[in-house]
């Protein structure tokens, strides 16, 4: 089967599993999907993850993050940027999410980053995706 967004898909299997109060969840790797792991563990959004080997291209193993009344810590993905249509903003025209409660995530030439860094570095990109 061919994906045409795996951007897309790797935020809704975040999202399934959340929604179904699931520890982790695997998805397919890839460097952009690693570095946005790593921006949402920064963020505290997800405990931990994890890149398992295998013959192929890898899996990517999140594991997420509740309170202590089993509620996700991520209440909410939007995948704003799509194959079909390219979002891309400069750095004063950065959306704030839940007036800075959220994070957007941008890919700039200096690499995958959130939005208060981008910022500060006063770097545009492409918004890929928020998370709050």
């Amino acid at each position: 089967m061919v994906m045409t967004d795996p951007i897309a898909d790797f935020l809704t299997r975040i999202r399934n599993a959340c929604m179904a109060n699931y520890e982790r969840v695997d998805v397919p790797s890839s460097k952009m999907k690693l570095n946005i792991a790593k921006l949402l563990k920064e963020e505290g959004y997800i405990k931990n993850y994890k890149l398992v080997k295998d013959k192929r291209q890898g899996t990517l193993r999140l594991y997420l993050r509740y309170d202590d009344k089993s509620v996700p810590i991520i209440a909410g993905l939007e995948r704003i940027s799509k194959p079909s249509c390219r979002v891309y903003v400069k750095y004063d025209k950065i959306p704030h999410v839940l007036n800075g409660y959220g994070t957007a995530i941008l890919s700039t030439s200096k690499g995958i980053m959130t939005d208060r860094e981008a910022r500060k570095q006063k770097l545009g990109g492409e918004l890929l995706c928020k998370v709050w």
